[in-house]
């Protein structure tokens, strides 16, 4: 296999000649120097050194995203964003799967640092965990300390640049709406309860219900797996504990389809005894029968503003951007029975 001292000598130009060619620094170098460096990479079919490339380039051409399952739609959706704009910038994106393990997160952020990525965009939820709040706080600070830019999608406590949600805004929706058709009895099925997005997606359905009158009891919120599984075994809880229920609250649109099987399994008619609604609006909930209302977030764009901010330049201070959310009125909802 050749190297770059062969390349050189075929050429008839120093090593450092040669390595300014092929990998594309800014400093001048004559065109007929470059076509005889051009002409011997051709000729002894040359494959440069990737990571000695990422070393020699003036600027970085990866991105790192760590998110928590690129196989959940919401993540999907997010990660079309930032692959767009990223690929408009010319620069390759290395996906990461922490799967809410955050000592997986933890170790990502090290290695995507290790590589000298240009920039890192968190695009998981944020964790109630002070001790790895302040290790990645830490371990981001040493990214950026090199010139590495850092970006999040939700609420993460380290300062700095930020797409938001308006998760909140999405729960007082949710909860202003089921009131406004007479339900009263509502059990939430909701996902970890150590995320930052259940947090505030669950403050926000409360905040409406106690200000119309009708406070959430803590019994009637149940804690699962953010998926489809978790929202079949969190709806059955609760029916079996308050048969009574009118409407079941799934904090995401894979938790809803969930507690939508495991009413469909057990013969209850939805909307008719029990409304469903759901968080996020994927692309599977206008297909499932009945159709799914939801929370509408704009995720590519949560993705897209946050890869450009990333990417973009730096500013003196913290910027944090709200992306809004929309209640999208679909047939899993319908009024209380009487």
């Amino acid at each position: 296999m050749a190297t770059l001292a062969d390349v050189a000598r075929r050429a008839g130009v120093s090593p450092a000649t040669a390595s300014r060619v092929i990998n594309g620094s800014s400093k001048p170098v004559a065109d007929e120097l470059r076509e005889r460096v051009l002409r011997a990479v051709a000729d002894l079919r040359y494959v440069p050194n990737a990571h000695a490339q990422l070393l020699a380039r003036p600027q970085r051409s990866v991105v790192g995203v760590v998110v928590h399952d690129v196989s959940d739609p919401y993540f999907a959706e997010l990660t079309r964003g930032l692959q767009r704009v990223a690929t408009d910038h010319g620069r390759l994106v290395i996906i990461c799967n922490s799967y809410r393990d955050p000592e997986r997160e933890l170790e990502y952020v090290e290695l995507l640092r290790a590589q000298q990525v240009a920039a890192i965009v968190l695009a998981g939820s944020g964790y109630h965990d002070a001790t790895f709040t302040a290790r990645l706080a830490e371990k981001l600070a040493a990214y950026e300390a090199t010139g590495g830019r850092v970006a999040v999608v939700g609420r993460h406590e380290h300062p700095g640049d930020a797409v938001m949600p308006a998760n909140a805004d999405g729960g007082r929706l949710l909860g202003a709406e089921l009131l406004r058709r007479g339900h009263t009895r509502i059990g939430v099925v909701a996902g970890p309860q150590v995320l930052t997005t259940i947090t505030d997606r669950l403050d926000g359905l409360r905040a409406a219900l106690a200000e119309g009158g009708h406070p959430l009891p803590a019994e009637r919120v149940r804690y699962a797996d953010f998926d489809r599984d978790g929202g079949a075994r969190a709806a059955g809880e609760l029916l079996d504990a308050f048969p009574k229920l009118t409407a079941l609250v799934a904090l995401n649109d894979s938790m809803a389809v969930g507690a939508l099987t495991l009413l469909r399994a057990r013969g209850v008619p939805v909307p008719g005894q029990v409304s469903v609604v759901g968080f996020d609006d994927m692309p599977v909930a206008a297909d499932v029968t009945p159709a799914l209302t939801t929370v509408r977030l704009p995720l590519v764009e949560l993705g897209a503003r946050a890869m450009t901010l990333a990417l973009g330049p730096a500013a003196d201070r913290s910027r944090v951007e709200v992306l809004p959310a929309t209640l999208v009125v679909r047939d899993s909802l319908g009024p209380a029975p009487a």
